[in-house]
């Protein structure tokens, strides 16, 4: 999902906005402020349907997605993280749809109506094969050439593509920037208060963590929602829909892969390691990109630590008071980012 220093600023900043708020309980009232990021959260919440959910046979998989705009228009793929699905673009879609480009939502393996199209394959969640399944998909779809955004696991995905398939590439569109996984370096520890932040990847390195995730997978995640986006009032209408995902049979089952596999303590498959061993050389990405920071990247929401690694056409934009799912939380400027990116 996100990495260990960027969770942990997250989750102190929500603790302490908690506790500021009890320790004021009995001051007098004052006028109330405009939230943070209010201004960045104008169209959220507008739409509450992807519309018809379409299916496509796209390497191992039968992955379900939804279509917005014209059949001839540019195309666009979003793509979601864990623990949100294609609900994060409800908003942003409608927004591209109307500007003329066609615009792709898939849900990842483990999400909603996507399945295995064979029952003995492996429940993996290692970076190389989502991003495959996303290749997968445009060839289904042909689809040579997109502009690409995501955020979470997407934009992991997304900068994968961008690093590894460039020819598949028009665009790029970041959420948190460089966000590529070595597994080499996630091996050194980091100071306590950072390892805080990674409670939930510990967790679900035991079994007591894989059988409590998959047993209570709608509480676990909704807390997640709320520490990572702490300022983001959202209502339970507005989960619910994305929670409904998290039902699909596979789901806990590649979560827990794919943090085990970031900490080493679960194998990929050996089809894949060439592309992992180019992963780990920390590849640059030369596509026009643009890359967003949010309040959830605490010190790095100015971008300084990954800039080096776009070597292409650059633009970074930080936008404060809003969380970790920006899409959902700041479509309009999110939108903005696609429409620009594909400007580069």
């Amino acid at each position: 999902m996100i990495s260990r220093r960027r969770f942990t600023q997250a989750f102190a900043a929500g603790v302490a906005a908690t506790s500021l708020a009890a320790c004021s309980s009995n001051a007098p009232a004052t006028p109330a402020a405009a939230p943070a990021g209010a201004d960045l959260r104008v169209g959220s919440g507008e739409n509450t349907t992807l519309g018809p959910i379409k299916q496509i046979d796209a390497g191992v998989l039968n992955m379900a997605y939804a279509e917005f705009g014209p059949a001839t228009g540019q195309p666009v793929l979003l793509l979601h993280g864990w623990p949100y699905d294609p609900y994060s673009y409800a908003d942003v879609a409608p927004q591209l749809a109307a500007a003329g480009y066609r615009v792709i939502v898939p849900f990842l393996r483990g999400w909603g109506q996507t399945r295995f199209l064979s029952p003995q394959a492996v429940r993996n969640g290692q970076q190389s094969a989502v991003a495959l399944d996303i290749i997968a998909l445009m060839d289904a779809l042909r689809i040579d050439k997109a502009v690409l955004g995501g955020f979470d696991w997407g934009a992991r995905t997304v900068a994968i593509m961008a690093a590894l398939w460039p020819e598949r590439c028009k665009a790029i569109v970041s959420v948190s920037g460089y966000i590529i996984t070595n597994l080499e370096a996630n091996k050194q520890p980091l100071p306590p208060a950072a390892e805080l932040g990674w409670w939930y990847q510990y967790y679900f390195a035991t079994e007591r963590g894989a059988l409590g995730y998959d047993r209570n997978r709608h509480d676990f995640n909704k807390l997640i929602w709320k520490i990572a986006s702490p300022q983001w009032n959202f209502d339970d209408a507005t989960y619910d829909r994305s929670a409904a995902s998290f039902d699909n049979p596979d789901h806990a089952d590649i979560v827990v892969h794919n943090y085990r596999w970031r900490l080493s303590l679960a194998p990929g498959e050996p089809q894949y390691d060439q592309y992992e061993q180019r992963l780990a050389a920390g590849p640059a990405i030369s596509v026009p990109s643009i890359t967003i920071g949010s309040d959830f990247d605490g010190a790095a929401k100015n971008g300084a630590a990954y800039r080096a690694k776009f070597t292409g056409k650059y633009e970074h934009r930080v936008y404060d008071g809003i969380g970790h799912n920006v899409p959902q939380e700041a479509p309009r400027p999110f939108a903005q980012a696609i429409i620009d990116a594909d400007r580069l």
